[in-house]
This record gives structure tokens, C-alpha cells and sequence, in this order.
């Protein structure tokens, strides 16, 4: 097998279903190991690829991806280290679990790609972080881009803004998931239905963010073509920033990252 999962969970999904999508691997060159049978029944069913209860067995594959969350990671590593091979690459998704950390749970030379992908993968969109350990040749590197690549968008980071990327993409979902819901309720409140009312919000976000990426241009100068004088926007602008909205946004970002830090 050439692709490998411990773990079939959500976000292993979104990574199979982005890499059969475009090509990168077949159903049939990918494997994924399970605890559980409706797990292994429903990746099988949605995916088309092997599936197995043995996490041995997945760890035969070329490139291994360790999908299981943050606490399993020792007990998964455990079980499999014994019938790892130099030539593998290595993949994890975990937060908290650093390079040195992975390198001392396998105890031998091991190549490892550290990433911290985003739940927007699950729709093609997704955004990740990855650093390499020492022993990851330049080709490796590529080739692991590419697999990561196959539900989004990969950067490369060092390892120390790893906790960064956790606050400002891996968690932020959920901020702007909230801030969908809250623009939704004050249109709910205005009259708007509520199915509508997600709707525009999300689609304002959805494209907010578009122009971000697509034009270059500053947010700030994005905000400001917004906000005519005396206008509806400045005045909202104004209540957002009266309420302390920037602020809570950082203080719950550093909030996240430190967290990330002693996972």
C-alpha cells in the first residue's frame, strides 16, 4: 500500500477524499486502520479503500498518517514503531506533539512531517502548517506537499509558530463559525428567516475572505472601502470596536496557542 491511516476519523477522511479526488492516490493503494467497525464500515463505504483493525498492518504503507487524537499518539506509536522502516515518511496531525517528542517515542531514526491542518479540508478548503524533521529529504518534502495539498493549501512553517497556526487557522473555524451564527441571530432578530440569514452571513464571510487572498490588499484597506463617512458600516465598526472585538479576538487566540503549547 502506498497511503496509510491510523485513524479514519473526520479529518483523515477529508485528506483520503482530497487525494482520491485529484489523483494523487487510487482507492485501492490507500489503507486505513480502525478501532472501531462502524468506523472502518463508513470510511469503507464513503472511500472505497482497504480498511483494517490492525494498526500494523496500515503501518506497512509507503507514507503513514497518524489521524488519531492527541492522547492516543503514544499508545498508537507504541504498537507500530517496531515494524517502521527507515524509508517511510511519516505524516502527524496532532497538536502539542512536537518533532523531538515523535523522534523520542519511535526511538530510532524516523522521517516526520509535522502538520497542522484545518476542519475546512473536509470541503477542499482546508489550511496547513507542516515542518520536517532533519532526516526528510528535499524530494520527500515535495512529495509530502503535494499530499497535503490535495484538501487546500500548505505553507511551511518552523516548528515554533506551530502553536501560532493552532490559534489562527486550526481553532479559528470556530470563531468564524460563531461570528456566522451571531451575524445570523441580530438578522433573525431584524426579521430576516433563519435559514436566509446563514446564508448571507456565510456567503459575506465566504467572500470577504476571497478578496483577502485574491487582491492583496490590506484588510484594513479592504474595512476602509467599506465604511463611507456618516455611514451604516463605520457606525457598527465603531460599536465592534467599543465592545472590544479585535481584543477578544487576540486574547482568545493567545488563550488557544497556550494551551496548544502544553498539550
Amino acid at each position: 500500500m502506498k497511503l496509510g491511516f491510523i485513524g479514519t476519523g473526520n479529518m483523515a477522511g477529508a485528506i483520503m477524499g482530497g487525494m482520491i479526488k485529484k489523483g494523487i492516490f487510487s482507492p485501492e493503494e490507500i489503507i486505513g486502520a480502525d478501532i472501531s467497525e462502524a468506523g472502518r464500515k463508513k470510511t469503507e463505504d464513503t472511500y472505497g479503500i482497504r480498511v483494517t483493525e490492525d494498526n500494523r498492518k496500515a503501518a506497512e504503507a509507503e507514507v503513514l498518517i497518524l489521524a488519531v487524537k492527541p492522547q492516543y499518539y503514544a499508545e498508537a506509536i507504541r504498537e507500530i514503531r517496531d515494524c517502521i522502516r527507515e524509508d517511510q515518511i511519516i505524516i502527524t496531525i496532532a497538536p502539542g506533539k512536537t518533532l523531538g517528542w515523535l523522534e523520542e517515542q519511535f526511538g530510532k531514526p524516523v522521517k516526520i512531517v509535522r502538520t497542522m491542518p484545518n476542519t475546512p479540508a473536509l470541503v477542499g478548503e482546508g489550511m496547513t502548517a507542516a515542518c520536517v524533521n532533519q532526516y526528510v529529504t528535499e524530494e520527500e518534502k515535495a512529495y509530502a506537499l503535494k499530499i497535503l495539498n490535495a484538501f487546500g493549501k500548505v505553507e511551511l512553517v518552523p516548528e515554533h509558530l506551530i502553536d501560532a497556526v493552532v490559534a489562527v487557522s486550526g481553532s479559528s473555524p470556530a470563531y468564524v463559525f460563531l461570528f456566522i451564527e451571531a451575524m445570523a441571530d441580530a438578522a433573525v432578530a431584524e426579521g430576516m428567516p433563519r435559514a436566509q440569514a446563514y446564508e448571507f452571513a456565510a456567503q459575506a464571510v465566504y467572500g470577504s475572505a476571497k478578496m483577502v487572498l485574491e487582491t492583496g490588499k490590506h484588510p484594513g484597506e479592504l474595512k476602509d472601502m467599506v465604511c463611507s463617512p456618516a455611514g451604516t458600516t463605520i457606525k457598527a465598526v465603531s460599536v465592534l470596536e467599543e465592545k472590544g472585538f479585535r481584543s477578544a479576538v487576540i486574547e482568545a487566540m493567545r488563550a488557544c496557542a497556550d494551551v496548544s503549547r502544553r498539550l
